[in-house]
């Protein structure tokens, strides 16, 4: 029982690592824009209106750079 703990664990420990690799290149302020990115992308998908809505996004995440 206790080597299940230790490799749930290990896994999270292991998953928390990546993420903070995967974030170290962005400056503090990419990191601020990142969910205003990230919705302005997922919204530029829909067809005929999606590059419209996002365009607030985008400017959120302009103005945060």
């Amino acid at each position: 029982m206790s080597t299940s703990r230790n490799s749930d664990r290990f896994i999270r420990v292991a998953a928390w690592l990546t993420l903070g690799a995967a974030l170290l290149p962005l400056g503090g302020c990419a990191v601020a824009a990142l969910p205003c990115r990230l919705t302005s992308a997922t919204l530029k998908i829909i067809p005929v209106v999606g590059h419209a809505a996002s365009t607030p996004f985008d400017m959120c995440a302009s103005a945060i750079d």
